[in-house]
Parts: C-alpha cells; sequence; structure tokens
C-alpha cells in the first residue's frame, strides 16, 4: 500500500457521538469504508508511530507531545480516500485523574463494541516492557468481540540484537498470541513500516470483498 492521501475527518469525544463516517469526503460514500483502530499505553508511541506511518513528517497528523495522555478523543484519518485510521485514546497513564481515565476507558469499549465498522485493531506495546493487565485485558476483549488484532512492538530501535527475539517472546507467550501476529516497529528507522502497511491492506481488502 502506498499512502497517497491522508485527511482528518473528525473526531467522537463521548460514547454515542455521531461518527464522521456517516458523512461524504471528495465523493466517496464514507459511511460504508472500514475502520482500522490504533490502540496502546499512553508512552507508548503511538503518535510517532501513526506519522511514520503516514509519512507525514513535516505537517504531524496525530499530534506528538513530551506529555502522554494527550489524545482524549477517538480520532478519524481518511486515508487514500479507501479507509479511516481511527486513534484511540492512550490509557493507563498514572498522572491522568482516575475519573477521566475511566471516562477514556467507556469511550473506547463503546467504540470497538457498539459503534460498528471496526474491521480491525492494531495493538502497540514498547518493545521493551512486559504486557500489563491493561494489553492482556485489551487483547482478550478483541478476542471476544472477534476483532481481527495486530500487535505492533514499539522502539524496537532501543533493543539490542541479542535482546530482540527474547523479548518477542516474551510478550507473545504473555498475551498468547503467535509471533506472526507481531511485528517489530521503529519510528526512528521505519523498521516494519511495510509490513504493517501490507498487513492494513489486507484488512481493507477483506473488507472490501465482503
Amino acid at each position: 500500500m502506498k499512502i497517497k492521501t491522508v485527511e482528518y475527518a473528525g473526531t467522537i469525544a463521548q460514547p454515542g457521538g455521531a461518527s464522521p463516517a456517516g458523512a461524504s469526503t471528495a465523493g466517496a460514500s464514507t459511511g460504508t469504508l472500514p475502520q482500522i483502530a490504533f490502540s496502546g499505553r499512553s508512552n507508548v508511541g503511538k503518535s510517532s508511530l501513526i506519522n511514520t506511518l503516514l509519512r507525514r513528517t513535516r505537517k504531524k497528523i496525530a499530534r506528538v507531545s513530551a506529555t502522554p495522555g494527550k489524545t482524549r478523543t477517538i480520532n478519524f484519518f481518511l486515508v487514500n480516500e479507501r479507509f479511516f485510521l481511527v486513534d484511540l485514546p492512550g490509557y493507563g497513564y498514572a498522572k491522568v485523574p482516575k475519573a477521566m481515565r475511566k471516562a477514556w476507558s467507556e469511550l473506547i469499549e463503546w467504540y470497538l463494541s457498539a459503534s460498528g465498522g471496526v474491521q480491525g485493531l492494531v495493538h502497540l506495546m514498547d518493545a521493551r516492557r512486559d504486557p500489563t493487565d491493561h494489553d492482556l485485558n485489551m487483547i482478550t476483549y478483541l478476542s471476544e468481540l472477534g476483532v481481527p488484532t495486530l500487535v505492533v512492538l514499539t522502539k524496537m530501535d532501543k533493543l539490542k540484537k541479542t535482546q530482540r527475539e527474547k523479548a518477542i517472546q516474551r510478550i507473545c507467550e504473555g498475551l498468547s498470541v503467535g509471533e506472526e501476529q507481531v511485528v517489530p516497529f521503529s519510528s526512528k528507522t521505519g523498521e516494519g513500516r511495510e509490513v504493517l502497511l501490507e498487513a492494513l491492506d489486507e484488512l481493507v481488502l477483506d473488507a472490501e470483498e465482503a
């Protein structure tokens, strides 16, 4: 997949909010376009990954902040007028008030289970860290919903060659997923970008052929 166009399409701030996918963009009926969501902890590097994936280095699409927890809404980006990349709020950031974390959790759960249109989900984890309860709960929840899930390990450039395979195995075992479901990624070196784009292309094709 080659990224040709990317447009900000809209935001949902609370459960039950109107999806921007119901509008038309550039003559295309976006109400039927598939949505691929991206989730992960607030400090996992999700915004950097999205900008690297979409090749937005000068004019960034997803906001990169030194303070985790800045993404507080569900943000939609129309890619190639073909599918929506959906940026979900980060979770698990300790400095965010408990009530706010609960609201984000409810928003994410509503989007995944009740909003409709989710073709797949890319779940991000820091390759240097063990899976948390949040990570395991997310993977289990998606499995129960039947949502195809890909696990992307960020910040791989920070690991030595001797640490890489051990990190992948550790996370696979912790989440009970196979290595074929895992993509090593680095926003710094670009590792994993093409692999992830191919996976997204397959998800979109599946939706188009359904």
